[in-house]
C-alpha cells in the first residue's frame, strides 16, 4: 500500500483497494490498475522497465502473500503462548480457564489438561478466590467466585473489597461481622456454603451444617447472617455513643447437627453451583475402568461412524434420563452419561428400553458394552446397540484382569523399585501383576515374572506413578 502511493501516487483509498483485489486474487481488479501505475510512476519519474518489473512481483507475491503473512502472524501468536505456557503454565491455564468459563465442556477439557501439566485446581475459596479464575502463592490455579451460581457481582465484589481492605476472614463469624449481609443476602451465602468456598474458614463444619437447623428450627444460615447484622448494627451504635465501647460482645450461634451427606449428594450440589465436580469426582474409584477398558468416550458418541462395525465399551454415571412413548405406542428413553471425557446420551427403544431401562437411573454408574451397527433406518448412519449392562460397582473388582508392567532396566532409578513395592504391599486387591524387565541394549532379552500369591488393587494414582517414571510403562488387561 505504501509503496503504491510513494511510488505512483496512490490515494490511500486506491491503495487499500489494491491490496485486498491481490489479497482476494481477484485479477481482473488487478489488471484494471495496472495502467494507472505504470502512469502515475512514469509521472513521478520512475522508468517504466522498472515499474513493469515492480508489477510483475506484486502480482506472483499476491499469490501466497496473504497465506505467507498469516502464517507469520500465527507462527508468532504460537511462540508467545508457548513461552507462556512453559514459563508461566499455572497463570496461562488460569487465563484459558477465565476466557472459557461460560463454556462447561471447554471447561472440562482445559481442567483434564491441568491435570496432565500436574497443576492442581482447586474450587472457590472466599480468602483466595478473586473474580475470575487466579492462581495462589502455591502456584494452584483457584476458581473465581464469579463462577458461583447465584452469587451476584456486587457480592463478589463486596467479598473481595473487604478482603484486601482489611486482610484474609479468620473464621466463618469473622467473616459475617465483616461482610454487608444486604449485599449478599440469603441465597449468596447459601451458594458460598454449598460450593464449598466457605471450607477453610468454618474449620469443623460441614456444607450440610449450614443448611440445618437447631431444636426450634432456626437455620444456621438464617441464624449467620442475623449475627452479622446485629454485629454491625451494633458495633454502629458503638461508634455515636456518648460513652464509647471497645468491643461489640455478642453471642456467636452454635452449630446444628446434622446428617452428613454422602459423597454424591455433597457433589452434585457442588456441580450445581459451580458447573462441574471440583473437591472429587464420583466416577473416581471407577477412573482405571473408564480410561483403560472403555474403547469408547461418550464425548465420542457424535462420531460413531469411525467405530463401524467394532465391538466397544463405554461407561459412567447417569445424570439425566427421560422417557415417553412414541407414536406407534411403543416405550422409549434416552438416558444423559457423563464420564470424564464430557456428556453424551444412549437412546432405548421398545424390548431395549423394557429390558435396559432399569439400570439407567440417575446418579447410578453403568458399564456398558455393545457393538456400533448402521442405523436400522437411515442409510450411512450408525448407533449403538447394546449387548449388555451392569453397574460399575459389581464388576470394578472383577473386570481388570492383570496389569502388565514393563521395566527398562538401564534407566531404572530406586525411587521406582520403592513405589512398586510399597504399591504393591499395601493395595491388594484381584488384579494380577506381570513385571517384564527389558534391557534397552538387546530388547530381546526380557525376562517375565507373574506373582501367584500376590494380587493388587489398580488404582489411578499408580497409573499416574508409572507415567511419570521414565523407566516404567504399563499395559491393562
Amino acid at each position: 500500500m505504501l509503496l503504491a502511493r510513494k511510488l505512483a501516487g496512490f490515494t490511500r483509498g486506491e491503495s487499500d483497494a489494491l491490496r485486498k483485489a491481490m489479497g482476494k486474487k481477484k485479477k481482473d481488479i488487478v489488471d484494471q490498475m495496472k495502467p494507472k501505475f505504470i502512469e502515475g510512476g512514469t509521472n513521478n519519474g520512475h522508468d517504466p522497465k522498472i515499474l513493469e518489473k515492480i508489477w510483475s512481483d506484486w502480482e506472483k507475491f499476491a499469490s501466497y502473500a496473504f497465506n505467507k503473512s498469516h502464517a507469520a502472524c500465527y507462527s508468532w501468536v504460537a511462540y508467545q503462548t508457548a513461552y507462556m505456557k512453559a514459563h508461566y503454565p499455572a497463570e496461562f491455564m488460569a487465563a484459558l480457564l477465565t476466557r472459557g468459563k461460560d463454556d462447561v465442556k471447554e471447561v472440562t477439557k482445559l481442567l483434564e489438561e491441568c491435570h496432565a501439566m500436574k497443576l492442581e485446581v482447586l474450587g472457590p475459596d472466599v480468602n483466595e478466590s478473586h473474580r475470575d479464575f487466579g492462581v495462589n502463592d502455591r502456584q494452584q490455579i483457584r476458581y473465581g467466585l464469579t463462577a458461583i451460581k447465584g452469587l451476584g457481582e456486587a457480592a463478589v465484589q463486596v467479598i473481595v473489597d473487604e478482603r484486601e481492605k482489611n486482610g484474609p476472614f479468620r473464621d466463618i463469624y469473622d467473616f459475617a461481622e465483616r461482610i454487608n449481609m444486604s449485599a449478599i443476602k440469603r441465597n449468596g451465602l447459601e451458594c458460598l456454603a454449598l460450593s464449598g468456598a466457605l471450607d477453610n474458614i468454618a474449620a469443623g463444619i460441614r456444607r450440610e451444617q449450614f443448611v440445618a437447623a437447631n431444636p426450634k428450627g432456626e437455620v444456621f444460615l438464617d441464624l449467620l447472617m442475623r449475627y452479622g447484622t446485629q454485629y454491625q448494627q451494633a458495633q454502629m451504635e458503638a461508634q455515636f455513643s456518648l460513652f464509647g465501647m471497645d468491643a461489640v460482645e455478642l453471642n456467636k450461634p452454635a452449630v446444628p447437627e446434622a446428617e452428613e451427606w454422602t459423597a454424591l449428594e455433597r457433589l452434585n450440589k457442588e456441580r450445581s453451583l459451580v458447573g462441574i465436580y471440583l473437591s472429587a469426582h464420583p466416577l473416581d474409584e471407577y477412573y482405571v475402568i473408564l480410561q483403560h477398558v472403555c474403547n469408547l468416550k461418550m464425548a465420542e458418541m457424535e462420531y460413531l461412524t469411525a467405530f463401524a462395525g467394532k465391538s466397544v465399551r463405554l461407561g459412567g454415571i447417569v445424570t439425566a434420563v427421560r422417557s415417553g412413548t412414541t407414536k406407534n405406542g411403543k416405550p422409549f428413553g434416552v438416558a444423559t452419561i457423563e464420564d470424564f471425557s464430557g456428556t453424551g446420551e444412549i437412546a432405548l427403544f421398545g424390548e431395549s428400553w423394557v429390558q435396559w431401562g432399569g439400570y439407567l437411573s440417575v446418579d447410578r454408574s453403568v458399564l456398558i458394552t455393545g457393538s456400533v451397527e448402521e442405523h436400522r433406518f437411515r442409510q450411512g448412519e450408525y448407533e449403538l446397540r447394546i449387548g449388555h449392562i451392569d453397574w460399575l460397582a459389581d464388576v470394578k473388582d472383577k473386570i481388570i484382569e492383570r496389569i502388565t508392567v514393563t521395566v527398562n532396566t538401564s534407566s531404572l532409578e530406586k525411587d521406582d523399585v520403592e513405589m512398586l513395592t510399597s504399591y504393591v504391599t499395601e493395595n491388594p486387591g484381584n488384579t494380577a501383576l506381570q513385571l517384564i524387565f527389558v534391557d534397552a541394549t538387546d530388547p530381546h532379552n526380557q525376562l517375565h515374572m507373574t506373582s501367584r500369591s500376590r494380587r493388587i488393587k489398580v488404582k489411578r494414582q499408580l497409573l499416574e506413578d508409572i507415567e511419570a517414571a521414565e523407566a516404567l510403562s504399563y499395559t491393562i488387561n
